[in-house]
C-alpha cells in the first residue's frame, strides 16, 4: 500500500489532538455509517477498465484447434484458436463462475468438457460440455460437483468423465459423470486431510486422484496424496511415490501410453516428476525437476515435455534427466497448457500467446491471441499503487500502467500476480505471487525485473509499503503450504534484502502492514482453526526483532492496518475496527463496522485522514472520534483477492468501482 502522502510531519501534527482525546481510555460501540462529512461531495473520475486483456487459465489441443479457457473476465468463456490459420474460429460462454482451469476432451474429439471456479458455493452449475461438431451452439450445463471449484478433468476411454477440485468446507472428493445416464456421482473422499485436488487421470480400469495442501497449510493438513481408484471395486489405494511425500501436493497427472506421468508441487524442495507403470503401479522412475512447479505433460517421441514456473522442460526417461528446452522465442512466463502437434510442443502462455516450439531446431512460432481475435475484456484485479504520474494495477501476468490526464494504458508483462505494490521515487515495487519475490519497474527505462527473491515457501505477498525512515520497502507475506507468514525487507538504495519467517506466530500470516518512526506494525491473521485470531506486532526491521505485541480483541484476523499520528488503525476480516495508542501500546477503541466492511479490506492515510475500502464501500474515520463515514457507497470493486486503495503525491485516492479504475478527490472538513 502506498503511504507516501501526506508527509510524516503532516501526519504527526494531524494526529496530536486525537491522541489527547482518546488516550483517556478504551471506547467500544457500534459505528453507524454517516454520509461523508462536509459540504463538498467527493469528486470521482472514471479512468476506464483497470486491466484489459484476454486472461487465460487453461488450454487443450483437439486436432488442429486449441481451446483456451478464460480467467477473471466476464463472461467466462472458451475460445477456439485454429492453429494453421492463427484465427479464433469459435467461442462459447459458460454461466457463472470466474475462471476455467479444467478442460478435457473425449477420445473421439467430439466433446470438450469444462469445469469452472466460483467465488462462493451454491447451486449454480460448475460442469459443462461443448459439442465440437456444432461449435456455433453454446456449451450445455451438466450440473455440478458438490466441491465449489473444478480444478481438473479427465475422460476415460469409455467416455466416463472424472473431476476433482475443492474450495468447500469438506475435503475434496473424486467425482464421476456418466454421459449415458447424465448422473454426477461422488466416488469417494480418499483423504480427509487434503485441502485441494488439482490432478486427475483415467484409464479403462482406474481413475487417479492427486491432491494435497495448496492453501492454509500447516498443522495436520496433508502433504502430497495420490490414490488409484479401482473403477470396478470402487476402492482407493494410496500409490504416491515416497520421494514426493514431503512435497505439499500432487500437481498434475497424465496417461502417456502405458505410463502414468505424475508431478508434485514443491515448497522447500524442488518439484519431482515420475512415470508409474500402469501395469504395476508400485514400479516407477522418478527425477527431481527444476523449480517448484511441474505441470501439463505431453510426449514427443521418447521425451516428456512439461512446464515449470517460467518455461518448458524436457524429461528424458532413458537417462532419467530433466533439462530446460531452449528456443528462440519470447519468455513463456506462466504456462497453462502444453500439447504436441506435428512434432512440436504447443505452449499456451499467460502472457497471451501460443508458442509452437520445435525441440530439434529450437525455433518458436508465436500466435498472439489478441491479433488472432481473442476478445479483450476487463478482468478482476489485485494490487494497486500510484506515484510519479502513473497508477499501476496488477492483473494476471500483467501490470497495467495508467497515466491519468493523458497517455494510453500500457500492459507490462510480469510473471504471476502483483498482489500489492508501492511507488518509491517514481519506481514501482511489487510483491509478486507465486513465489516471485519483489519486482521493480522504472518508467523512464521501461525495464521490469526481479529486485529480490525470497524463500519459495513464502509465496504470497499480501501488503506492500515503504518506510521513509529506514528507507525500506516492506511486504507482509502468507505461506500457503507451510502455514504462517513472513516479513520481507528490501532497500532500493543498496539492493539488500532480508526476510523474517513467522514474526507473529507459526499459524499467522502477515496480512496488514504499516510504519511509524522506523517501526513496522504487522497485522497477524491466524488461518489455522485454533489460537488467537488476530495479533499486532511492533517490529524493528533493521534490528530484526520484535519490540512488543498487542491482542486487538478481534474475532477474526487482521485485514488491514494504517497509521495516523500516534494511532494505529486496524480492520479485522469480520468487520471490526480497532485503534491502538502506539506510545502507550494499548487498545483504546473498538467498533463494529460490518455495515461497510465484512471480509478483506484495505486502508490508507491521506490528507490526515484514514480511509478504508471493502468489496462494497469506500469509507473514512473521523480523526478525533474515529466515527465512520461513507465516502462512496456501492463501489463494488472488481477485486480478485481483496480490495485495495492507494493515493498519489497530490492526495488523490485510487481504487476500483466495478472493473474500472477510479480516481477520488475528497476534502473532508473535520
Amino acid at each position: 500500500m502506498n503511504h507516501q502522502l501526506p508527509g510524516r510531519r503532516t501526519v504527526l501534527q494531524a494526529g496530536g489532538l486525537a491522541g489527547l482525546a482518546a488516550a483517556v481510555g478504551l471506547t467500544a460501540n457500534p459505528a453507524s455509517a454517516a454520509p461523508a462529512a462536509g459540504p463538498c461531495h467527493p469528486r470521482i473520475t472514471d479512468l476506464g477498465p483497470a486491466v484489459r486483456q484476454f486472461s487465460l487459465m487453461s488450454a487443450l489441443l483437439v486436432g488442429d484447434t486449441l481451446y483456451i479457457g478464460s480467467r477473471n473476465i466476464e463472461p467466462v468463456q472458451i475460445i477456439a484458436v485454429h492453429l494453421p490459420s492463427q484465427k479464433v474460429v469459435a467461442r462459447t460462454e459458460l454461466a457463472g463462475g470466474h475462471s476455467i482451469q479444467a478442460l478435457a476432451a473425449d477420445d473421439s474429439g467430439r466433446y470438450l468438457y469444462a469445469g469452472i471456479l466460483q467465488k462462493a458455493s451454491g447451486e449454480r452449475p460448475n460442469l459443462f460440455r461443448w459439442d465440437l461438431k456444432t461449435p456455433d451452439k453454446p456449451a450445455e450445463s451438466l450440473g455440478r460437483i458438490a466441491d465449489r471449484d473444478v480444478r481438473a478433468l479427465a475422460v476415460a476411454p469409455d467416455g466416463v468423465l472424472y473431476a476433482v477440485g475443492g474450495g468447500s468446507s469438506t475435503a475434496p472428493a473424486l467425482w464421476e459423470y456418466r454421459p449415458a445416464t447424465g448422473e454426477i456421482r461422488n466416488a469417494g473422499t480418499p483423504d480427509p486431510k487434503v485441502t485441494l485436488a488439482r490432478a486427475v487421470a483415467a484409464t479403462r480400469t482406474h481413475a487417479f486422484f492427486g491432491a494435497g495442501t495448496t492453501f492454509n497449510g500447516g498443522g495436520d493438513t496433508s502433504r502430497a496424496a495420490l490414490y488409484a481408484y479401482d473403477r470396478s471395486a470402487e476402492t482407493f489405494t494410496q500409490i504416491a511415490p515416497s520421494q514426493m511425500l514431503r512435497d505439499p501436493s500432487i500437481r498434475d497427472l497424465a496417461v502417456l501410453g502405458d505410463k502414468l506421468a505424475v508431478s508434485s508441487a514443491a515448497s522447500t524442495e524442488e518439484a519431482k516428476v515420475a512415470l508409474l507403470d500402469l501395469n504395476d503401479l508400485s514400479s516407477y522412475q522418478i527425477a527431481t525437476s527444476t523449480g517448484k512447479v511441474a505441470k501439463s505433460f505431453t510426449m514427443i517421441g521418447d521425451t516428456v515435455y512439461y512446464a515449470n514456473e517460467s518455461g518448458l522442460l524436457a524429461y528424458q526417461p532413458s537417462t532419467n534427466t530433466v533439462s530446460p528446452l531452449r528456443h528462440d522465442g519470447p519468455e513463456l512466463g506462466e504456462i497453462w497448457g502444453v500439447d504436441s502437434r506435428a512434432g512440436k510442443a504447443v505452449v499456451t502462455s499467460a502472457y497471451g500467446f501460443v508458442a509452437q516450439i520445435d525441440p530439434v531446431d529450437k525455433t518458436a512460432a508465436v500466435t498472439d491471441l489478441g491479433k488472432a481475435g481473442a476478445p479483450m475484456a476487463a478482468q478482476s484485479v489485485m494490487g494497486i499503487a500510484a506515484g510519479g504520474g502513473h497508477v499501476y494495477v496488477g492483473g494476471n501476468a500483467t501490470i497495467a500502467r495508467h497515466t491519468p490526464g493523458g497517455g494510453k494504458v500500457v500492459n507490462l508483462r510480469a510473471p504471476g500476480e502483483a498482489k500489492d505494490a508501492v511507488v518509491v521515487r517514481q519506481i514501482l515495487y511489487t510483491g509478486q505471487y507465486n513465489s516471485q519475490g519483489i519486482w521493480r519497474y522504472h518508467p523512464r527505462t521501461g525495464k521490469i525485473s526481479q529486485a529480490s527473491a525470497f524463500p519459495s515457501e513464502q509465496n504470497r505477498p499480501l501488503d506492500v509499503t515503504f518506510d521513509p525512515v529506514t528507507g525500506l520497502v516492506l511486504a507482509g507475506v502468507q505461506c500457503d503450504t507451510e502455514g504462517g507468514g513472513a516479513l520481507w525487507t528490501y532497500h532500493p538504495g543498496t539492493g539488500k534484502s532480508r526476510h523474517f519467517p513467522n514474526p507473529v506466530d507459526t499459524s499467522s500470516c502477515v496480512r496488514g502492514i504499516a510504519c511509524r518512526d522506523g517501526v513496522v506494525f504487522l497485522g497477524g491473521d491466524n488461518t489455522a482453526p485454533a489460537g488467537p485470531r488476530s495479533t499486532v506486532v511492533a517490529f524493528d526491521p533493521v534490528a530484526g526483532k520484535e519490540l512488543w505485541r498487542v491482542d486487538p480483541q478481534q474475532t477474526a484476523g487482521v485485514a488491514a492496518l494504517a497509521v495516523r499520528g500516534r494511532h494505529l488503525y486496524g480492520l479485522s476480516r469480520k468487520g471490526g475496527l480497532f485503534v491502538l495508542d502506539i506510545p502507550a501500546r494499548k487498545l483504546i477503541h473498538r467498533a463494529d463496522v460490518t455495515s461497510v466492511s465484512n471480509g478483506f479490506a484495505a486502508m490508507v492515510t491521506n490528507r490526515g485522514v484514514v480511509y478504508g475500502v471493502s468489496d462494497t464501500t469506500l469509507f473514512r474515520f473521523h480523526p478525533h472520534t474515529f466515527a465512520l463515514s461513507v465516502v462512496v457507497p456501492d463501489i463494488d470493486g472488481g477485486w480478485y483477492s481483496g480490495a485495495h486503495i492507494t493515493n498519489d503525491e497530490h492526495g488523490r485516492l485510487y481504487t476500483m468501482r466495478g472493473r474500472n479504475l477510479v480516481q477520488i478527490t475528497d476534502h473532508p472538513r473535520y
